[in-house]
């Protein structure tokens, strides 16, 4: 987002609008004069007892105290972080005991040309002075030493903030010297009531915004496979990362503690169409200007490369945007997940229809088809309050920062309240109706006959967000969360949600289609990638009357979007089904015939369709063919700080060589990214590839490995370690 500077704006605002939080000019002056008073009068006038002017020497932040208590200690740096809504303590050495007529207050201030009323700047005082939005109570003074406790707004500025201590001197305040040791990062809590991210259940807590491994779905709704990703939101330079694409968005500091506002920024800035932002999509099969995004094996080297460099990282697809997204989400404290909607509608008139052409002899119409079903499609969810709506729409929100479409003139989706979308209720923003259609529309099968005339023979209102999946709590488990977006197909409910998303201007499909008494459906056995795939067509005849079909298999390598990439085989056969009878054909595909042409694809589409008389029958199958494993083992006691040893081994069963291998592991807590490149792996031949690390942290841990190259991808492995937690 390319926002306004400062010269341009002159006229319209008093002063330019702080939209930086990590690097401008120390605004905050140490001696700041009290209205009224001129310069050269400033000199102390008022004196404690004793005539000694109270001076703050030190400041401790009490790390060890605060980040237990805060959910915080994970993240590695060097400052205190700490969340909204919640006390944290800090302790203040001064030259002399306090005494009960020092006026003194605590300074925190983020951004340039920090102001009290846009609360970037907060001052916490003590004692009969009024306080303002974020309480402060002296819980301990020993001496010289006080210990103050402190708890920020739970609506206050997510950022980095500078701390002060500001004593009055008679004339005018004086702060202590800048110290960068002591600034302080602010967080939403979700552990905090009046927090809008507030999640009640600790389980879920601890997954959605503590969790720093997880796992994003792909594949077909048939055949779900699994993709480890790191999220890596606690790592050396992420929390800094995630408030520079802020930063770079030109959000304004007083925005950054709406939840709503942030995260709709946030899914703008992980694309960089329109605003120079992470991540560049790639669908094109072409990735030598950057890496493929199969190869990427979690979030911390795109954020980190995009934060040292400010240029947009090449190349992301909708997982990768998903999970970039997510460790955003997760380091700034909002409770996230990523979702993988399985059969997504890509509808270009944007109504609930999605159609698919056919010609006269039932051949898919490549040419004429516009609109397309993406075999997976992932965005995020996050939970939140939804204090511009009306009540009930709160909770689970969908934000999809993959480019597909513009909302409020920049690509990306939501927040859009998931209860909206499951009861039809459009009309809220953000974006409902385009989330509704990716989950509800109506697959309208059309044949053209030479003069161009479609004619519906089939309408599946099913296929469409036929399983809907994300991480389970607690577990590497899939939970189905279908129920959430939509009513049973055919209940009462449903039709209810259909008609008030009609009302609401999504058009849908109303053609009325005859009771067939002919079938057919193709069913697909999983196969390993190079293998000869089997498949079976079976017809089933429900009438009385004798058919005789003429039929057709087509045979494609898809993009997981939908999109042919290549068309591979075409078979044409005639079956003759007997009333009330079945008859199944099986195909052998041999693995020769696709494996020349996959390339970066590991998708196959059959379709299988037929014509007797005037009946028409369709179905179709996508298969995601099954890659080889790495192995990966460790060696090493699992110890904290203690080094171990990770080998990851492959072998090439292909019949073929692997040229431009890429090797990657990583694993949060645990190793840093890093990579191996091989020229070639030939037939047969075994690669060892070996790392040490040091634990940083404990727990149960994951070190995740992943091979890419053009002839397959998305090779990958992983380990689990469990790194026992220090005695107390």
């Amino acid at each position: 987002m390319t926002g306004p500077t400062a010269e341009t704006q002159k006229g319209r605002y008093a002063k330019p609008l702080p939209t930086s939080n990590l690097s401008y000019s120390d605004d905050v002056s140490e001696f700041e004069p009290f209205e009224g008073v001129a310069e050269s009068e400033v000199t102390p006038r008022a004196f404690a007892p004793g005539g000694v002017l109270l001076e703050a020497l030190n400041i401790n932040m009490c790390q060890d105290v605060n980040k237990p208590k805060h959910y915080t200690t994970d993240y590695y740096m060097q400052n205190l972080v700490v969340r909204r809504g919640q006390e944290f303590v800090m302790q203040v050495t001064f030259n002399r005991p306090l005494a009960p007529e020092d006026d003194f207050h605590i300074e925190f201030a983020i951004g340039s040309d920090p102001s009290p009323n846009k609360g970037s700047l907060i001052m916490v005082t003590f004692g009969n002075r009024g306080s303002g939005s974020w309480s402060g109570r002296i819980l301990q003074s020993q001496g010289t030493a006080v210990m103050f406790g402190i708890t920020p707004n739970a609506a206050a500025i997510v950022g980095k903030f500078q701390v002060y201590v500001a004593i009055s001197t008679g004339m005018g305040m004086q702060r202590t010297k800048r110290d960068p040791t002591t600034d302080l990062y602010l967080l939403f809590n979700a552990w905090c009531p009046d927090d809008h991210v507030f999640l009640p259940n600790e389980a879920e807590r601890q997954e959605y915004v503590l969790n720093d491994e997880g796992v994003i779905y792909q594949g077909s709704s048939t055949s779900v496979t699994e993709r480890p990703w790191t999220y890596g939101q606690f790592e050396r330079g992420i929390l800094d990362a995630c408030i520079f694409i802020l930063d770079t968005s030109q959000t304004p500091i007083y925005d950054r503690g709406n939840v709503v506002k942030l995260v709709r920024v946030g899914s703008a800035m992980m694309n960089s169409q329109d605003d120079n932002g992470v991540m560049v999509g790639n669908w094109s099969n072409d990735y030598s200007l950057g890496k493929p995004p199969t190869s990427w094996t979690g979030s911390t080297k795109i954020l980190l490369q995009y934060a040292n460099t400010g240029v947009p990282v090449c190349f992301a697809q909708c997982w990768v945007y998903a999970g970039v997204f997510n460790t955003f989400l997760r380091c700034l404290g909002i409770p996230a997940r990523v979702i993988t909607n399985y059969n997504s509608a890509h509808d270009n008139t944007g109504n609930l229809k999605t159609d698919l052409l056919f010609n006269a002899d039932g051949t898919p119409d490549r040419r004429n088809t516009r609109d397309s079903i993406w075999n997976y499609h992932c965005w995020n969810e996050v939970m939140t309050k939804r204090p511009d709506l009306p009540p009930g729409l709160e909770g689970w929100q969908v934000v999809d920062s993959t480019p597909q479409e513009t909302s409020d003139g920049y690509f990306r989706c939501g927040p859009a309240p998931v209860i909206a979308i499951k009861e039809g209720h459009l009309c809220y923003p953000f974006d409902c109706g385009f989330v509704f259609a990716e989950v509800n529309s109506d697959v309208v099968f059309l044949k053209r006959d030479k003069y161009g005339d479609l004619t519906p023979f089939r309408v599946d209102k099913t296929y469409i967000g036929e399983k809907i999946l994300t991480k389970a709590v607690g577990s590497q488990e899939q939970n189905n969360i279908t129920n959430t977006y939509k009513f049973p197909e055919g209940s009462a409910e449903n039709e209810a949600t259909m008609a008030r998303a009609e009302a609401y201007g999504c058009e849908r499909d109303h053609s009325e289609m005859p009771e067939d008494d002919l079938s057919v459906t193709v069913i697909v056995e999983p196969c390993v990638i190079g293998q000869d795939v089997q498949l079976v067509a079976t017809f089933k005849n429900q009438g009385k009357v004798l058919r005789n079909v003429t039929a057709h298999l087509d045979c494609d390598i898809v993009f997981y979007t939908g999109v042919v990439a290549s068309h591979f085989k075409d078979i044409t056969f005639d079956v003759t089904v007997l009333p009330y009878q079945s008859y199944s054909v099986p195909f052998k595909i041999p693995g020769y015939e696709y494996q020349t042409q996959l390339s970066s694809q590991t998708c196959l589409r059959f379709i299988v369709s037929g014509q007797s008389g005037n009946l028409h029958v369709l179905d179709l199958k996508v298969l995601e063919l099954q890659t080889p494993d790495l192995k990966v083992t460790l060696n090493g006691e699992p110890l904290l700080n203690q080094e171990m040893g990770v080998k990851v081994e492959f072998t090439n069963h292909f019949s073929f060589p692997l040229r431009g291998v890429s090797l990657s592991l990583e694993g949060a807590g645990l190793i840093g990214p890093k990579s191996k490149y091989y020229r070639e792996i030939p037939p047969q031949a075994t690669i060892t590839w070996q790392e040490t690390f040091i634990p940083r942290l404990p727990g149960l841990r994951r070190i995740t490995a992943l091979m890419d190259c053009q002839e397959v991808r998305q090779v990958s492995g992983f380990v689990e370690l469990n790194i026992p937690y220090p005695a107390e």
